[in-house]
């Protein structure tokens, strides 16, 4: 694992930011940026700002790239619930829930796997 960044209480519902996270899993940083930019959700907005914290995370060193980055893991989970309440007809009031999501990106570096192969047998 090479770069990490988790937003907690990111104001958007899990279920909505898993259908855009499912869609840059596995892919380079550059392409999974630029297809965020373009999806037109408000999820994809949170999760190209945590891609970027992410990818700063990992390239602080200077050892590595951001071409070279892929996202390994992206996961989107459930945070606390807002709990709200709104009016209905009758005098009466039903509940709302506000749903947060906790968003983390692992970055690695994809390495050829003729590579991995050989460091494996020395």
């Amino acid at each position: 694992m090479k770069g990490k960044a988790i937003w907690r209480h990111a104001r958007v519902s899990p279920r909505k930011a898993r259908l855009v996270a499912a869609a840059v899993q596995g892919k380079q940083v550059p392409q999974a940026l630029a297809e965020l930019e373009f999806m037109g959700k408000r999820a994809g907005q949170l999760l190209s700002k945590v891609i970027r914290s992410a990818t700063a995370n990992a390239t602080r060193d200077g050892s590595v790239h951001a071409g070279e980055l892929y996202i390994s893991k992206i996961t989107a989970d459930g945070g606390p619930s807002w709990k709200r309440w709104m009016a209905v007809p009758m005098g009466r009031a039903t509940r709302v829930l506000k749903r947060t999501s906790h968003l983390a990106v692992e970055l690695d570096v994809k390495r050829p796997a003729g590579k991995e192969e050989s460091k494996a047998r020395a």
